[in-house]
């Protein structure tokens, strides 16, 4: 496989991220080299997987 590439100027205003998942990566930018390993030895009927609903803020005016 050849791959050509031509490194042009970039502009990044604004990312938001709504999720990530057990192996992610997010790269803006240049990298020379990228090298990931991983291992996971959980049975997978353990996992709990989302989506994981957000906690209600704290009232402060409440007393408990």
């Amino acid at each position: 496989m050849n791959l050509h590439v031509i490194n042009r100027e970039l502009c990044v205003g604004d990312i938001k991220i709504t999720g990530v998942t057990t192996s992610s990566l997010l790269l803006v930018g240049d990298a020379d080299t990228i090298q990931l390993a991983s291992t996971f030895d959980t049975p997978p009927e353990s996992l709990i997987i989302g989506p994981f609903v957000p906690l209600p803020p704290e009232d402060e005016n409440v007393e408990t």
